[in-house]
């Protein structure tokens, strides 16, 4: 099966996931770069480029030398807000963005509950409350 194939015609994951040897798993899971996946050309998967995605979409690079991006409010400050409009907008823009980039995955947004203020990530997420979160998350994924 080539990708030519896999992009008109409905694919089954399933059996994808039964043709594809352990080393070709285990190579989806570390990627072959820092933002791209490995493609398994044998049956059909292409390399799929991933960008950064909560408060802006990177393109390529380390996380200090990379390309430049825009720098959207960090997710506890738009769950500050309550502004699900704000949410949907945003997930719009980091589409566009992550696009320009050639990105076709965004890793965002961190749907999650804040449970600790200790945990030191809390800023990726909206909330403690998960009605807040919920329709923060459902905003900004249909935005996306």
């Amino acid at each position: 099966m080539n990708s030519d194939q896999t992009r008109g015609a409905a694919v089954n994951i399933e059996q994808l996931l039964d043709e594809l040897t352990l080393e070709e798993q285990v190579s989806l899971m570390a990627g072959a770069d820092f933002w791209t996946t490995v493609p398994i050309p044998r049956l059909g998967i292409p390399a799929v480029k991933v960008s950064d995605g909560p408060n802006g979409a990177r393109g390529a690079g380390g996380l200090t030398n990379g390309t430049p991006a825009a720098a959207f409010p960090c997710a506890i400050a738009l769950g500050a807000s309550w502004n699900s409009d704000a949410a949907y907008e945003m997930g719009a823009a980091l589409a566009a963005e992550a696009r320009s980039k050639g990105a076709r995955v965004l890793l965002a947004p961190t749907v999650n509950i804040h449970r600790s203020g200790l945990n030191g990530r809390n800023f990726e997420c909206y909330s403690e409350d998960p009605l807040l979160t919920s329709m923060l998350a459902v905003a900004y994924i249909k935005g996306l």
